[in-house]
C-alpha cells in the first residue's frame, strides 16, 4: 500500500501533538514537553505561520510526522529548513516512511532554492544516525548547539 505524505494545517494539531508526545516519550525526554495542543493550533495556524508539518499516512492512518521551520544563513545568502522532529511509529519503521518524509523536505528545498536542510539527531541514537548517514547526510563536525531557555532565558531579557 502507498504512503502519502500531506501537509499539517491546524486541524490536524492534535495529531501532531500526540506525534510530539510519542517522539518525546521514545528520545525519554517525556518529561520536557512543555507544549500543549494549543501550542500546536497557534504554530500551525495564521497567514504565516511560523512552523510546518507534513504527515505520513497509510489509508487515513498516521504513521510519522516532520516539523520543520525556516532558517537562514548569512554565509548561503539563502534561506534553509531546520528539520526540527522526524518520527516514523516504531512498528511502521524499516518502510521507507522516513526517507519519504526527508525526500519531500529535500524536494522542497530544491523547488525553493533553498540552502540546506538540517537537523540535530541525539548522540546515543544509533539506529538514527546511521540512517541520516544513509542519506548523505554528516554531522557538523566542530559546532555545539548551545540553548537558553526558562530561568536563564528570563534572566537574559532582564526579567528576573
Amino acid at each position: 500500500m502507498t504512503v502519502s505524505i500531506r501537509s499539517a494545517g491546524p486541524a490536524d494539531a492534535g495529531l501532531v501533538f500526540a506525534l510530539v508526545k510519542e517522539l518525546a516519550a521514545y528520545e525519554k525526554l517525556g518529561h520536557e514537553v512543555m507544549a500543549t495542543e494549543a501550542d500546536m493550533v497557534e504554530a500551525l495556524s495564521g497567514p504565516a505561520p511560523r512552523v510546518f508539518a507534513e504527515i505520513a499516512e497509510r489509508d487515513g492512518v498516521a504513521l510519522g510526522f516532520s516539523l520543520w521551520f525556516y532558517t537562514f544563513s548569512s554565509f548561503v545568502g539563502r534561506c534553509g529548513i531546520w528539520l526540527e522532529d522526524l518520527y516514523v511509529r516504531p512498528d511502521q519503521r524499516g518502510q521507507g516512511i522516513g526517507r519519504a518524509l526527508i525526500e519531500n523536505l529535500a524536494r522542497r528545498c530544491r523547488d525553493e532554492r533553498l540552502g540546506r536542510l538540517e537537523w540535530s539527531v541525539l548522540d546515543w541514537n544509533a539506529p538514527s544516525i546511521a540512517f541520516y548517514e544513509s542519506l548523505g547526510a554528516r554531522p557538523n563536525a566542530g559546532w555545539t548547539v548551545y540553548r537558553t531557555a526558562g530561568e536563564a532565558l528570563a534572566r537574559l531579557a532582564g526579567e528576573v
